[in-house]
């Protein structure tokens, strides 16, 4: 069968059988970042978004994409990079290997769907993302510098288009 979708900007075109997983299709497409951890729906380095909104690529039908948006990682590659440099600082990179697939995916998804959120609601909305070297609160300063930085650009941009003060 045929999928027709928009894999980080580009029209994608491809056959696949039926029972296809989104994961494995990807992958095979070139996007190494989207990874396979456990298999069973629990770790979230399989994540990537479906029309802006985090899925877990490994519990998708590739069939089901057909006329989607698809991005992944590297589809918003200087934003990972940019959130990157706050997890290093932190020190909470540590092996990379659940950072950049899902990790940094959910948090920049968070970032576009929740305005200063608590340090609950950033626990709650990464519950799915498992790390198994830090101890999480590397990470969660991280999220909070990062979205800090970034409201703080979005709240001068706003200003300087209002034609209000800096």
């Amino acid at each position: 069968m045929e999928v027709q979708f928009t894999l980080n900007g580009k029209k994608v075109s491809t056959e696949i059988a039926a029972d296809t997983v989104l994961l494995n299709l990807l992958r095979d497409l070139g996007c190494k970042s989207v990874k396979c951890g456990c298999e069973t729906t629990n770790c979230g380095l399989c994540t990537v978004w479906i029309d802006g909104k985090s899925r877990l690529s490994c519990s998708v039908l590739a069939a089901s994409i057909d006329g989607h948006e698809v991005t992944t990682l590297e589809g918003v590659e200087k934003e990972a990079a940019e959130f990157g440099s706050f997890l290093a600082q932190e020190g909470a990179e540590q092996c990379g290997f659940c950072s950049p697939p899902g990790f940094i995916m959910n948090v920049l998804a968070m970032f576009r769907e929740l305005k200063n959120p608590s340090i609950e609601e950033i626990k709650e909305y990464l519950a799915g993302n498992l790390c198994r070297c830090t101890g999480y609160m590397g990470q969660l300063r991280a999220i909070q510098k990062y979205m800090e930085v970034r409201n703080t650009a979005v709240n001068i941009t706003v200003k300087k288009m209002g034609g209000g003060e800096e």
